[in-house]
């Protein structure tokens, strides 16, 4: 029997990059692409590659643009890392892993260092099929903190639970990191919120901007250690704007929620360096009325619109840039 996961790129509504730093976020996942994995028995364990995870280029200018749109590494050692998560866990817990061998192997279409979570979305893909061969049940909350723990533990790649969170929820979801929540349970209380509450959103995002979160979330966390005042004060109103949001969810106040996810982007833009095509991009949508703010780390804006003739003109304007346009189909599972 082949077992096959799915697993989804995250948008991050509003919060971000709070995630990491006992802030609040909103996000969800979205299926216009997915990452899937397919794991079945077979005598030896195997992990097999995918396109990108070959040393063979036609070219050495191939070989530079490669690198790159997609960074130095496939999925094979994001699946490594996995089992390797799965496997201390287990073995931690005193959970009988029954002896039978696999070969595991991925593919995706994600777009890759977008601020999609393209990377954790392999990882959740391989750690739900994993779960389902060996018949192992993890609760959701922990789930997130093992995927997390796959990439910063494991990968020391930077990053905060929002991604993971929304991934496995598979649901729109309101995430409250606060500090002695986080110390108390060792993860964050999550909320289930109506993604029909929500406006019109947009997601948009061109190739030629990728950047991994890691190059900004390392500046950020080295800052905030160090107690800059700075970066503190904006992880207590990145969070006030994720509570602020979900009270204009509940109210139906689509102006307020424009507002505040403009807001998210000027304060990010007030404290990080942000390239010029980055920003161009966040300008661009603007100017046609739409709001808008990062997804993630870059190279992919996220924002509400008001109706079909303002996405024409989002997507007039964008296309014009070479910057692909989307209405994300939100995953509720």
């Amino acid at each position: 029997m082949i077992i096959e996961t799915t697993s989804y790129p995250r948008a991050a509504l509003i919060g971000n990059p709070s995630d990491g730093y006992y802030g609040k976020t909103i996000a969800f996942v979205f299926s216009n692409f997915s990452a899937k994995v397919q794991l079945y028995q077979t005598p030896k364990l195997e992990i097999k590659p995918e396109k990108l995870d070959q040393p063979i280029y036609n070219s050495l200018d191939d070989l530079v643009d490669g690198i790159q749109l997609n960074g130095y590494y496939g999925g094979v050692r994001l699946l490594t890392a996995t089992i390797l998560t799965f496997y201390t866990y287990c073995k931690k817990n005193s959970i009988h892993l029954e002896r039978k061998n696999f070969t595991i192997c991925y593919n995706s279409d994600i777009p890759l260092r977008l601020g999609l979570a393209g990377s954790s979305a392999i990882i959740t893909a391989g750690m739900k099929a994993l779960m389902l061969f060996y018949n192992i049940d993890i609760p959701k909350p922990i789930l997130a903190n093992l995927i997390l723990s796959v990439e910063t533990e494991q990968l020391g790649i930077s990053a905060g639970l929002q991604d993971r969170v929304a991934q496995v929820y598979e649901h729109p979801v309101f995430m409250n990191f606060d500090k002695e929540i986080m110390l108390k349970q060792g993860y964050g209380d999550y909320s289930i919120v109506d993604a029909n509450k929500l406006p019109p959103i947009y997601i948009a995002y061109r190739n030629d901007q990728s950047q991994g979160s890691e190059v900004t979330h390392n500046n950020l966390r080295a800052r905030f250690e160090i107690g800059e005042e700075k970066v503190h004060a904006a992880m207590k109103e990145w969070a006030a704007l994720a509570e602020k949001f979900r009270l204009a969810m509940d109210k139906g106040d689509h102006k307020s929620m424009h507002e505040l996810i403009n807001r998210n982007f000027d304060l990010r833009e007030s404290l990080i360096p942000i390239t010029e095509e980055n920003r161009k991009m966040v300008y661009l949508a603007r100017s046609t009325g739409a709001s808008a703010k990062f997804t993630g780390s870059g190279g992919a804006i996220i924002g509400a619109y008001s109706d079909e003739i303002q996405f024409r003109k989002l997507k007039e304007v964008l296309s014009v840039n070479g910057i692909d346009l989307i209405k994300p189909h939100i995953v509720i599972h």
